[in-house]
C-alpha cells in the first residue's frame, strides 16, 4: 500500500477494474528453516503483519514450476517474532527437512480489487498503476510503477520515451482520483522540460575533462515485479527547494 503525508482524508473512491474483481499482493518470502520443527523466517512485505499473518490465513505460493509446491497453497498455524525476526508455522510442515523445500517462496494473498487500505489517503500499487498523470490540465504520461524507498516511495512517470521519477508526496502530487483513473502533478520546475541550452555553462576550452564519478551499482531485485529503481539523479535536482516531509510506511 502507497500513501502519502499531509493529506487530510481520502474519499470513497474506486478503482474500475472491468471484468476483474479480485487481485493478489505480496505479503511476505520465505527465506530459510528455523529449528527443527518446521517454521521459517519470513520476509515481510507488508507493514501489517497482525492482520496478514493470522491463522488460518492462506497464502498462494510463487515458486519454479520445478517445485513440489507449483499451485499450491500454504496454511498458516502459528506467527512468532523470535529476536526481531518474523517466523511462520504452517500446516502440514512438521520438520525442518520439509521446511527447507520451501525457502524462497513468495507469499500472497488474494484481495477485492476495489477494496482501499483503511488507513487515510493511502492506496495499494496496483490501483495506482497506469494512472494517467496530469499537470497544468495537459496529461503528460503515465504512472509506470511505484518504487519504494527508504526516504519516501517514488512514482514512476512513463513520459514519452523516458520515465521520470516523482516522490510521492502530497506537496507533489495533490490529487489522486482514481474514479476517473488519474493524478495531478506539481512537480518541481524542469522536471518534465528539457533544459534550455542557453543555460548551460560553457565548456572550458583547451583542457580535458577528466571522469571522476564511478557509475552507482543497481539494485538487487528480490523477484520478478519490480520494486525498486535507481535514485533521481542528485545532480538534477540541485537547484531545487528541498523535499518534503516523506511519507508515511505504507502497507501491503
Amino acid at each position: 500500500m502507497r500513501s502519502r503525508r499531509g493529506a487530510a482524508s481520502v474519499s470513497t473512491w474506486w478503482t474500475p477494474i472491468p471484468e476483474r474483481t479480485r487481485t493478489q499482493l505480496r505479503v511476505g518470502r520465505l527465506t530459510k528453516a528455523h529449528g527443527l520443527k518446521g517454521a521459517l523466517k519470513i520476509e515481510l512485505y507488508t507493514d501489517e503483519p497482525d492482520r496478514r499473518f493470522v491463522p488460518g490465513a492462506e497464502f498462494s505460493l510463487q515458486v519454479p514450476t520445478s517445485s513440489k509446491w507449483h499451485r499450491k497453497t500454504l496454511r498458516l498455524t502459528e506467527f512468532r517474532v523470535y529476536n526481531g525476526n518474523p517466523v511462520g508455522f504452517f500446516e502440514g510442515i512438521d520438520d525442518r527437512e520439509e521446511a527447507e523445500t520451501l525457502v524462497k517462496a513468495v507469499l500472497w494473498v488474494e484481495q477485492d480489487a476495489t477494496e482501499l487500505p483503511s488507513e487515510p489517503d493511502a492506496w495499494y500499487q496496483h490501483q495506482l498503476a497506469n494512472l494517467e498523470v496530469w499537470r497544468d490540465g495537459v496529461m503528460v504520461g503515465r504512472i509506470a510503477r511505484i518504487d519504494p524507498m527508504p526516504a519516501q516511495d517514488l512514482l514512476v512517470i512513463a513520459s514519452g520515451e523516458t520515465e521520470v521519477l516523482l516522490p510521492f508526496v502530497q506537496a507533489f502530487v495533490p490529487t489522486v482520483d482514481l474514479q476517473r483513473g488519474r493524478v495531478e502533478i506539481t512537480p518541481p520546475n524542469g522536471l518534465f522540460e528539457d533544459p534550455d541550452p542557453a543555460d548551460a555553462e560553457p565548456e572550458p576550452q583547451g583542457a580535458g575533462r577528466r571522469a571522476d564519478a564511478a557509475e552507482a551499482p543497481e539494485p538487487d531485485a528480490e523477484e520478478s515485479d519490480p520494486s525498486e529503481a535507481p535514485a533521481p539523479d542528485a545532480s538534477a535536482a540541485a537547484d531545487e527547494p528541498a523535499a518534503p516531509e516523506p511519507p508515511a510506511a505504507a502497507k501491503g
